[in-house]
């Protein structure tokens, strides 16, 4: 456990009652801590960085209204989720998402996943198809349009990605953490849309944010996944991954962008409809940033509907 401020942090933190259920799964070798609301086909969310399972906390229970089993989870290394030291590479996140819809009892689930989570949702969608019955991606290109945008693009997406390279800096996750994480609260606002950063809702939020990546092993965890991102460019392991990213969607797949993510540049994002021959769907959203669950989640929530019923 931390100490900081006088205050311990720990698991609990994110285990907020509700009306929702929460439970321990595991999966793929490791035991995840799972949000449900609802019964009906599954639809299971992943959360972003520097999230957790609480970006999702109003649309679960909306999801649920609406027929369906909702289901956020806390992806590997964040909030009550087991934080093993290894396992972020694509290949593994995306066989956890895999595992987790089995362990859930599902043949198949709707994917909806938000920036990392949602180059998460892309990978799973892509190695585990039949698993995959509808993606919807926020804020989040396809992993190759992201790829070669940061090295074709340098005053744009390079210049956008700067706040992650640092974090390939070796115990860069102490800088993260400093001052009660203030440096979570610090990408929020950085990357968030000004009308939200700006309205009530963002400090409580940046807050439960902060918390959850003070959770002992989360900060390190949440910055590997930047790593093996970055590393991976440059090795066999990395160029295999590519091969295999390359093979065309089968999923039908619905992509909503906001259209001031400073992030991942819309321009960036647009072309990622070119890796999915099922039928897709661009949608950029004004006024919003890299956050729009949180920005603009009555939006996000009929589009989700939309796309999941269609």
């Amino acid at each position: 456990m931390t100490e900081q401020h006088g205050e311990t942090v720990d698991e609990s933190c994110v285990l907020t009652e509700g009306p929702w259920t929460h439970r321990f799964v595991g999966a793929n070798g490791s035991r995840f801590h799972v949000v449900e609301a609802g019964t009906g086909p599954m639809v299971l969310f992943l959360h972003g960085f520097p999230e957790h399972w609480w970006a999702w906390h109003e649309m679960l229970p909306a999801v649920a209204d609406a027929g369906f089993r909702a289901v956020a989870v806390d992806l590997r290394g964040y909030g009550a989720s087991d934080k093993p030291p290894r396992g972020y590479d694509g290949y593994t996140l995306a066989a956890d998402i895999a595992g987790l819809i089995r362990a859930l009892g599902e043949r198949s689930a709707t994917l909806v996943g938000a920036g990392a989570g949602g180059m998460v949702a892309w990978t799973a969608a892509s190695f585990h198809p039949s698993l995959v019955r509808r993606l919807v991606v926020l804020g989040a290109p396809h992993p190759l349009r992201l790829r070669a945008a940061i090295f074709a693009d340098p005053r744009g997406q390079f210049a956008a990605a700067t706040p992650t390279l640092k974090f390939q800096l070796p115990r860069y996750e102490h800088v993260l953490t400093r001052d009660g994480a203030a440096g979570v609260e610090e990408l929020l606002r950085r990357w968030g849309g000004p009308d939200w950063v700006a309205g009530p809702h963002f400090a409580a939020y940046a807050q439960r944010c902060r918390e959850a990546m003070r959770i002992p092993q989360a900060a390190f965890c949440a910055l590997e996944g930047y790593r093996w991102a970055f590393r991976s460019a440059l090795r066999l392991h990395g160029y295999r991954f590519v091969k295999l990213m390359q093979k065309p969607l089968v999923t039908p797949t619905l992509q909503l962008h906001g259209a001031l993510d400073v992030a991942a540049l819309p321009r960036t994002a647009q072309g990622s409809g070119r890796y999915v021959v099922a039928p897709y769907e661009w949608r950029l959203l004004d006024g919003v940033g890299h956050f729009p669950h949180v920005e603009a989640p009555e939006i996000v929530l009929g589009e989700v509907l939309r796309w999941t019923k269609s």
